[in-house]
């Protein structure tokens, strides 16, 4: 594994089986990239959990530190955070127990996002105001995946037009990137007034996956699976995909190492520690398409 990709001997990457990443990744690499799709998730996957020991915000999070919102809603916000977010990422509590009080979340945060009326043109402004950022190394991923033809699907239970805004002020909102995620509905003169489809919260993505089939029955030539996520709920985001053959799946462990080390290991066939960078994902990429 040194030779093939010598990113993955680093400390902050834990794998449980070295020999499984392996074969994957030979059996990936035979194939060619024009078998690969990468799905992913986009809040601290794609983007940064801190920076200079300051907590990075999520696209809910780029909202409520905007003007776009008041002072009383962003405690309430605040508020809900610090209410679900230790239920999200406690363990010791399965997934079915979590699953109400996610989706009592994120429909309490719609709601009192719909209430402030908020326009569509403060959008830009309030990503460009943000501390938000995307991982070092975000330029080549995303360049990498375009320069090849392979897709890219972002599954995100953050807000979708957020998303977009942060990737589109990166200049990387490439053709090959797909968005399924949590999207606003304006009115026509542009205030918020609904959000629109099913709710997409952590804890769905298998359900979403599987109501956008007709989005992996178009990638049915393309098997083979690069995944990315940060939560154990991410795991279940390639379900839709038909006939597949492959899958690796790469986990950024952000906060509570000790505490969540031996789920994620469990869960991820390579498990990234603290706030990494893209490296081992662009050279996972890298040795994919080959250029090695």
């Amino acid at each position: 594994m040194k030779t093939m990709i010598p990113e993955l001997s680093s400390e902050s990457v834990w794998m449980k089986d070295r020999q499984r990443v392996e074969e994957i990744l030979q059996s990936m690499s035979k194939d060619g990239s024009n078998t690969l799709q990468v799905i992913s998730d986009f809040d601290l996957t794609l983007t940064r959990f801190s920076y200079n020991g300051k907590r990075c915000p999520t696209c809910h999070n780029i909202l409520e530190g905007s003007n776009a919102i008041s002072n009383e809603a962003r405690q309430t916000l605040d508020d809900l955070l610090h209410t679900y977010y230790p239920i999200e990422i406690d363990i010791s509590r399965p997934v079915e127990e979590k699953l109400p009080l996610m989706v009592e979340w994120w429909t309490k945060a719609h709601e009192l996002l719909v209430q402030q009326r908020i326009k569509k043109d403060e959008l830009a402004e309030a990503v460009r105001q943000s501390e938000a950022r995307l991982r070092e190394g975000y330029e080549c991923f995303f360049d990498c995946l375009h320069e090849h033809a392979i897709p890219l699907l972002i599954f995100s239970a953050g807000i979708g037009d957020i998303l977009e805004e942060v990737i589109r002020q990166a200049n990387v909102f490439h053709p090959n990137v797909k968005v399924i995620s949590n999207y606003m509905d304006f009115d026509e003169s542009g205030i918020l007034r609904a959000f629109k489809g099913e709710l997409i919260h952590i804890y769905n993505k298998r359900e979403g996956a599987l109501l956008n089939t007709g989005h992996f029955e178009e990638l049915r030539s393309r098997p083979n699976v690069l995944l990315m996520g940060d939560s154990l709920g991410d795991l279940d985001m390639a379900d839709g995909v038909q006939d597949m053959k492959n899958i690796l799946k790469i986990g950024f462990l952000n906060d509570k190492l000790k505490e969540r080390k031996q789920s994620y290991m469990d869960s991820y066939d390579v498990v990234l520690v603290g706030d990494a960078s893209l490296e081992v994902p662009n050279a996972v990429i890298r040795f994919l398409t080959g250029n090695k």
